[in-house]
């Protein structure tokens, strides 16, 4: 029997459909694309907010001079 007969997939919140196993476990979960994406994207926020938690910090005014002097603003 292949893996995918061993599988199904049930719908058991409005919110979210689960693969599960034979005994009803869930194994995985089902995503469309477009909330996946967001996911993806949110989670790649949250590793730059973690690498430049050390980052020296800068006031309101000294970033506008920084962008002003690199055209920006």
């Amino acid at each position: 029997m292949s893996m995918l007969a061993k599988r199904s997939i049930k719908s058991n919140t409005p919110r979210g459909r689960y693969v599960t196993d034979r005994k009803g476990k869930r194994t995985g979960v089902v995503l469309s694309i477009k909330r996946y994406s967001r996911l993806m994207e949110d989670l790649h926020d949250l590793a730059v907010v973690a690498e430049r938690r050390d980052d020296k910090l800068v006031t309101a005014d000294e970033m506008k001079k920084r962008l002003h002097k690199r055209g920006f603003l």
